[in-house]
């Protein structure tokens, strides 16, 4: 068992304190590589402390990289130099093995961006700017929300490009989506029933599960989740991707959007999770508004990141509250500490503030959507054989192969070519099955040269 020195009369959050010592501890090699921390719950009867503050703390870990959560297994310690990807742990005879990763050749993975044209010589520019402008102020601690700074420059873009109702006061910054949703949960509190679209974000289950909260999986057709099943069960809380349904990449029109907020508007405590993963990244039509811009009710819980749009190391979203959260929030959670440094908000801050993000965004849009209509037009070459759905935003699409072969068959089959596949199945709540192995395929990490050629590898060895 872990023993972590507690010190209940300091200003400093419990779970600060604990993910502190267990970051010296990583950091020092006490807990080496591999190593298989106690379960949240095991963790909280030991402290006799309630299991979301150990959550709070493991989620910020795993944010930082510092450990992993493996699901069924539990959360194990990471190598921080990131030399080493954690892939595989088999026991045996009490010992657990640790393999690396071989990263293959052509890894469609959904995830990746791609960072040839991240702008380096303009943040190198904003840090250094920061570090000189502002000086010994960013080691001093800032605002629990975020800085109020970042936060106005949130509401600015949320405002321009998404069309969010929002003040600075509503806004929480936090160390990716993961951290927030924690946060939420302890903000919502025990008496919640989740519905979510399956298939689903399944980050975001696996964190509504350990609250541990009862989740309502419902129905995801070409326009969304199913109104109808949302309606027929006891749910409180409904989490959605309206935006580019993730993974099947649906985009709900205004009329489903319209449907769910009357839901909402239904109960007394309603509320509608927007996760709004990827929304400038849009290839057809015009943009669709928020769910939260449309909201008269106040009933939508905004959630945005950083990382798809700048880079996944930044760790940085944020989180819009309805008045009454807000008020919940303020009341009794706001000790918490700003868990993203104040270097990088004020780098993220005058990035956008700049116009820099805005041009960024527009240059990634056109050099995406030359990458999205590339792996379309290598694949139209078989449409014979396959389908094709979701590709109207987002940075994948999804394919289902027209063959007898199953799911694991094509991925061993492909991987001796050194072709990564991400299956649907693994995304949903409920047992999957398909018509035809299904697929998400992404393009963002692979230039154009790759995608030519991983495409016509893929197609050889299936058809």
């Amino acid at each position: 068992m872990l023993i972590i020195p507690l010190n209940l009369g300091n200003k400093v959050p419990l779970y600060e304190q604990i993910y502190e010592f267990i970051k010296k501890e990583i950091k020092t090699g006490k807990l080496p590589v591999a190593t298989k921390l106690p379960s949240s719950r095991n963790l909280a009867q030991s402290l006799q402390i309630s299991r979301s503050t150990v959550e709070l703390a493991y989620q910020q870990l795993i944010s930082e990289g510092y450990i992993e959560s493996i699901p069924k297994s539990g959360y194990y310690v990471q190598g921080i130099a990131d030399l080493i990807q954690i892939t595989e742990r088999k026991k045996a005879l009490g010992k657990e093995k640790v393999e690396k990763v071989k990263r293959l050749r052509y890894d469609f993975s959904p995830f990746a961006v791609d960072l040839s044209e991240f702008p380096f010589h303009t943040w190198r520019k904003l840090s250094n700017q920061c570090m000189n402008d502002m000086n010994q102020s960013l080691f001093l601690l800032g605002e629990n929300q975020g800085d109020h700074s970042l936060r106005e420059a949130i509401v600015a873009y949320l405002h321009s490009s998404r069309g969010v109702k929002v003040e600075a006061s509503q806004v929480i910054v936090g160390a990716g989506a993961d951290y927030l949703l924690v946060l939420l949960s302890q903000i919502f509190g025990n008496d919640q029933i989740i519905a979510m679209e399956n298939p689903v974000y399944k980050r975001a289950y696996r964190i509504f599960q350990g609250v541990p909260y009862p989740i309502q999986p419902i129905t995801v057709n070409t326009d969304g989740i199913s109104i109808e099943e949302l309606m027929n069960t006891d749910a409180t809380v409904v989490y959605v991707t309206p935006s580019h349904q993730y993974p099947l990449g649906a985009v709900m029109p205004i009329k489903r959007r319209l449907e769910l907020l009357q839901w909402a508007a239904k109960g007394d405590n309603r509320y509608i999770i927007e996760d709004d993963h990827d929304s400038e990244f849009r290839y057809k039509g015009k943009p669709i508004p928020s769910l939260q811009g449309i909201d008269e009710n106040d009933r939508v819980i905004y959630l945005g990141t950083f990382s798809r749009a700048i880079a996944p190391a930044i760790r940085m979203g944020f989180m819009v509250l309805p008045q009454r959260l807000y008020q919940v929030y303020k009341d009794k959670y706001s000790f918490y500490a700003s868990t993203v440094s104040r270097i990088d908000q004020a780098i993220v801050c005058e990035f956008l503030n700049g116009g820099y993000f805005e041009r960024h965004v527009n240059k990634m849009r056109k050099r995406y959507k030359m990458k999205h209509d590339l792996l379309l037009h290598e694949l139209k070459s078989y449409e014979d054989n396959i389908t094709i759905t979701g590709e109207n935003a987002g940075l994948h699409i999804v394919v289902s192969f027209h063959t007898s072969l199953t799911e694991e068959e094509i991925l061993k089959k492909v991987r001796k070519k050194e072709i990564e596949l991400y299956p649907l199945s693994k995304h949903y709540i409920t047992d999957y099955k398909p018509t035809y192995p299904t697929f998400l395929m992404g393009f963002a990490n692979l230039s154009e040269e790759l995608i030519i050629e991983g495409v016509n590898l893929l197609m050889k060895e299936l058809f």
